[in-house]
């Protein structure tokens, strides 16, 4: 959901980063927040604290949304720690430096970057507190460090038999000086990590003891619901608040510039309110936008000027012979749909304010609301909770400013909740792309590849160091890099942001356009070409040995070539995203009517060393359903300067009825762990759409899938 860069070296690719060992950044150095280090506690860096009660307190660097990243995280420390993880306690880190994801040089949970952003930095953090408690043990017992060994919060000496726990020496540890360079554990030497380790958060989660964002309850709170101008650029106009006063427990009525809002004793009370309201809006100058309009311009746009992001080989003389194909792809605007509706609490005084909400950005929501109030960062408290759900629309936080603009108005701590309509209406939506591939086909093999990529550039908004020469780097991500040996390549972007809606990162980013523009592409050429789609990949992936072996695992384990009935098809994918390969096979069929039922999906994913194989697993599953979702159903359209879609019932779920078997084959690996939380959104389209085609003939090259088009009824 996060783009791929960091501030630091805003020219480098997520992948460039990754491998120039930037992701390795060691955090130890940074201060211990003064929040998370009682006077009692050993606290030796700033994830780590160990208590004379012997809590191990390990403070999570990411936020936890529903991925399992807590537990992944927390392995990787107890692992190196060797703590007793039965008895760690997890802690959300605060707004801090110290928590800064090394990939994008800022405080941010998403791009599937947790585990493999965190892998060497919370090892080492974890060693050198290891380091510490030994050398304590051995300094209280006059014996030599390397007679003392570690397990299960506990240093032993084997000679003597003695053993102290980690709470016990905790208060002697803190005295001594952190090792530079902490031994790591050998891998073989690992007792946690690789092992299906039970998640943190489920029982909480599942007797109602975790708090969400939206379950922040401070003292004397007042519940507030607000409602948007519904055109996009739209502000306030005028105002009738006489019925929604009228209701008995509506307190106050707010309009501030493009929203209203109501004030009142519950969230109910307060819908109530909002509803009872007549508002005039002043529709601005949007009010006659509608998708069509968008459309044309983003298809004008791509026959303009374009910045070239990568050129390799001599792609003129690729295809001045041999077979020429062409082809254009489009996907549109989706939402994001979280479970848990935005939400933000914010207590406002003159001389403070406390915020309380789930975002994967922390250190931005305290920083802006300090803006918008006017007070010093240091006078802003920002706490974090588990998100129920992010995707990416929680690396906006827009939702905060608003709550604490309305704060300012309102007596006391107010807790602003957005219905599902506000969220779905009101949301900063995937973009939609226009893509412009061709290739030159000579001896079997792709020779020459191009690909035009069109579409809003949000590095530029989100993080504009890492927008360069006017290429936004998770726009033609997956593009750039993409997997198989064309040898003469260009990949071009055009910039083009679309006509009043907001634009964002959601879960899969730039790969997901490019990985289904490609992968389809590739699908039907090898089809026009007369080759096994299976077979046409692996002929260009002699230099890509992780991915030609996911490959023809996944086709093994989902039984590729063999029969299937009448209207059913396979089809695969394959991809190297988020530091993972991964290749899947979709099996699905078509009725005569159009109607589609996926019915099996098979992957191998080699993600390097898997911290916890029950999470890999549930969110590649996750993910696959999240984006066979959109594949299926996913599209926001506009009209009048308005979404159109409002709830579930017309921006369509994939319903438990209709999800499909899904296996997913993990291939033991000691490369550096890649990403998993995006990788089965990135995976599924291309698949789905190949195995349409088989089942059908008819090639789909625009998102969300379109019946009638399967059908015969209206051409593709």
């Amino acid at each position: 959901m996060l783009a791929n860069e960091s501030s630091k070296v805003p020219g480098l690719s997520r992948r460039e980063l990754l491998k120039s060992g930037a992701a390795g950044v060691l955090l130890l150095g940074f201060r211990v927040p003064i929040a998370h280090a009682a006077s009692d506690s050993f606290a030796p860096n700033a994830f780590i604290r160990i208590g004379d009660d012997d809590v191990v307190t390990l403070v999570m660097p990411q936020v936890e949304m529903g991925q399992g990243i807590y537990t992944s995280v927390g392995m990787i420390l107890a692992d190196e720690l060797d703590a007793d993880f039965e008895k760690v306690v997890l802690q959300h880190a605060p707004p801090d430096k110290a928590y800064i994801n090394p990939i994008f040089g800022v405080q941010a949970t998403g791009g599937s970057t947790s585990v493999r952003a965190f892998w060497e930095p919370l090892r080492k953090a974890g060693a050198s507190a290891r380091a510490m408690l030994v050398e304590a043990a051995a300094q209280q017992w006059s014996v030599e460090l390397s007679t003392c060994r570690t397990s299960n919060s506990v240093v032993i000496h084997d000679a003597s038999g003695r053993k102290v726990g980690y709470g016990a020496i905790a208060g002697l540890a803190a005295t001594m000086t952190p090792p530079k360079e902490p031994k790591l554990k050998s891998i073989k030497d690992f007792t946690l990590i690789g092992k299906p380790v039970k998640r943190k958060d489920t029982p909480d989660k599942t007797d109602g003891k975790t708090q969400y964002g939206i379950d922040a309850m401070p003292a004397g709170v007042k519940f507030a619901a607000i409602a948007q101008c519904p055109i996009f650029g739209g502000k306030v106009g005028r105002v009738d608040d006489t019925k929604a006063k009228a209701i008995k427990g509506v307190q106050q009525v707010v309009a501030i510039d493009d929203f209203v809002a109501v004030v009142a004793d519950t969230t109910w009370t307060a819908l109530k309110g909002l509803d009872a309201l007549d508002v005039i809006w002043d529709e601005g100058p949007n009010a006659n936008v509608d998708s069509a309009e968008i459309w044309q311009a983003l298809r004008t746009a791509s026959q303009g000027p374009a910045v070239v992001a990568k050129e390799t080989g001599d792609v003129k003389a690729a295809f001045a012979d041999g077979a020429h194909y062409d082809a254009v792809y489009e996907l549109p605007f989706l939402a994001h749909a979280a479970m848990e509706p935005l939400n933000c609490t914010v207590h406002y005084t003159k001389d403070a304010c406390e915020v309380w909400t789930g975002s994967q950005v922390i250190g931005r929501v305290q920083a802006d609301v300090a803006k918008v109030v006017g007070l010093p960062i240091e006078k802003v408290t920002a706490h974090n909770f588990y998100i129920g759900g992010g995707f990416g629309r929680r690396l906006e936080q827009e939702m905060a400013v608003r709550a604490a603009r309305l704060a300012m108005q309102v007596d006391g701590p107010v807790k602003v909740t957005w219905r599902r309509e506000e969220d779905m209406q009101h949301d900063v939506y995937r973009p939609l792309y226009h893509n412009a591939v061709s290739a030159s086909v000579k001896n079997g093999k792709i020779v020459g590849w191009t690909h035009r990529v069109t579409g809003s550039a949000i590095i530029a908004r989100w993080l504009p160091p890492a927008f360069k020469n006017g290429i936004d780097i998770d726009a033609v991500d997956g593009a750039v890099d993409e997997p198989y040996d064309f040898q003469n390549i260009k990949i071009e972007y055009v910039r083009a942001e679309p006509l009043a809606v907001p634009t964002g990162f959601w879960r899969g980013v730039g790969p997901n356009n490019n990985f289904f523009t490609l992968e389809t592409f590739v699908d039907e050429i090898a089809h026009r070409e007369k080759v096994d789609p299976v077979a046409f990949r692996l002929k260009h992936l002699d230099n890509n040995p992780r991915l030609k072996a996911v490959v023809q695992l996944a086709a093994e384990k989902s039984g590729w070539g063999s029969s299937l009935p009448a209207r059913m098809g396979r089809g695969i994918s394959a991809q190297n995203a988020f530091g993972s390969f991964i290749s899947t096979v979709c099996e699905a069929e078509v009725d005569e009517s159009g109607e589609i039922r996926v019915h099996r999906c098979v992957a191998a994913v080699d993600t390097g060393i898997v911290v916890n194989p029950d999470t890999v697993i549930a969110q590649f599953q996750g993910g696959l359903i999240f984006g066979l979702t959109a594949a299926l159903y996913g599209e926001i359209t506009i009209a009048k300067g308005r979404v159109q879609q409002s709830n579930f019932n017309d921006y369509r779920m994939l319903r438990i009825n209709e999800a499909p078997k899904i296996e997913v084959h993990l291939i033991p690996s000691m490369e550096h762990p890649g990403g998993i939380g995006e990788t089965g959104t990135t995976a599924s389209a291309p698949a789905l759409a190949n195995a349409l085609f088989a089942a059908t003939g008819v090639r789909l090259r625009r998102l969300p899938i379109d019946r009638d088009v399967l059908a015969g009824r209206k051409p593709a």
